[in-house]
């Protein structure tokens, strides 16, 4: 029996920006009614911390479909050929728990994890939004740009980090694929200013976005951050907005940007007033003035990865298309 093989560059050609974004919104009105298992993620460090193996399994209900990422995930390979996500998306069918599909993880990473923010940000962020700052340079900065042009008429991007040579590559770069005049900033403080939509994608262990900078109105993704001992955020930034989450529980224990906050005394649980499957399925309202700070928080997800690779097999087994190989045997051909 066949399965399904997926690398880097054919995730890409096969799961588009806007095709996610509405699988997403899918995976997470079927995680709100109870019909997906999301258990927490299971890391491995080095002994180091220079990098790490995460473990992520993942149940959905109504597709019949489950699966596991394992993924490495090494931050500093932005100074090297690599990315700093790496493995495979593997998923099964619940009927006989048949293998279907080994997908790139990392490719399918960058792309869900933009993904869920353009929901967040369709969901929450005013809709006159146009100008868009990014904190950060690497592979999330680039399709969270992408992301946002799904969502949003941006007409304005700015972008730091902390190495000003790597902004300025990128916003050569993505100007060009994206025709959008992006301006590159050696200040965090000036890129932020007057920005509709924040995006904070860096692998920073500390603040990179500090509450005075932020006026009223504005919309972040926090994304960088998803580790208990790091953030991105400091702690005014989360006192003064709205905070909305992808899954309560992951947040309580694994997000580092609500939970330094809450050690210092400054906001306790209710201060996560709902996930985005929530708002999906109008059991609560997300931005409700003009004036609203509203902040998403992001972890990531394994049913984000499982949804993103079961959209790219049904897509491929429906047009006939991919590379399939033997791998799968009966219980004959073990016996043979």
């Amino acid at each position: 029996m066949k399965v399904l093989v997926v690398n880097h560059r054919e995730v890409q050609q096969w799961l588009s920006m806007s095709e996610c974004v509405e699988a997403m919104v899918g995976v997470f009105k079927m995680l709100n009614r109870g019909n997906a298992v999301n258990p927490l993620r299971n890391l491995m460090w080095l002994p180091d911390k220079s990098g790490l193996i995460g473990m992520m399994p993942a149940y959905l209900a109504d597709a019949r479909v489950m699966g596991l990422k394992a993924i490495s995930v090494f931050p500093e390979n932005h100074a090297t050929e690599y990315d700093s996500h790496q493995g495979t998306v593997m998923l099964f069918e619940t009927q006989n728990g048949r293998l279907l599909a080994m997908v790139d993880a990392g490719k399918i990473t960058a792309i869900r994890t933009a993904a869920v923010s353009a929901v967040a940000t369709r969901l929450l962020a005013a809709t006159d939004s146009e100008n868009l700052a990014i904190l950060g340079s690497g592979v999330q900065a680039a399709t969270h740009l992408e992301a946002m042009q799904v969502v949003r008429n941006i007409k304005h991007a700015r972008v730091w980090s902390r190495n000003f040579d790597h902004a300025r590559s990128f916003a050569e770069r993505e100007s060009v694929r994206s025709s959008l005049d992006i301006k590159a900033f050696e200040s965090a403080e000036r890129a932020v200013e007057g920005a509709d939509i924040i995006c904070t994608v860096t692998s920073s262990t500390d603040p990179v976005l500090q509450g005075d900078w932020i006026t009223p109105g504005t919309h972040i993704n926090a994304v960088g951050s998803s580790v208990p001992f790091a953030r991105e955020l400091d702690t005014a930034t989360v006192v003064k907005s709205k905070l909305f989450v992808d899954r309560r529980e992951s947040t309580l224990n694994e997000a580092g940007d609500f939970l330094f906050p809450k050690k210092e005394g400054a906001v306790n649980d209710a201060h996560v007033l709902g996930e985005i499957g929530d708002i999906l399925l109008e059991k609560i309202k997300g931005r409700t003035s003009k004036e609203d700070i509203t902040l998403f928080k992001s972890l990531g997800l394994a049913v984000e990865d499982v949804a993103a690779a079961h959209h790219i097999y049904q897509k491929l087994s429906q047009q006939g298309d991919g590379r399939w190989i033997e791998f799968n045997a009966t219980k004959t051909e073990n016996r043979a």
